[in-house]
């Protein structure tokens, strides 16, 4: 925690690394929500 962050620098944009992992993780959890088939109810009578 004392230590400085580290950063990735690709020409203007400058981001810390623990931001680019958590940018990384939302994308991972949107595509999952996108492509995860909701349940059904298949097989399910009333």
């Amino acid at each position: 925690m004392d230590a400085p962050a580290h950063y990735f620098h690709w020409g203007f944009i400058l981001i810390s690394t623990a931001n680019l992992i958590v940018i990384a993780l939302m994308i991972l959890v949107f595509a999952a929500a996108i492509l995860v088939p909701y349940p059904s109810g298949k097989g399910k009578q009333r």
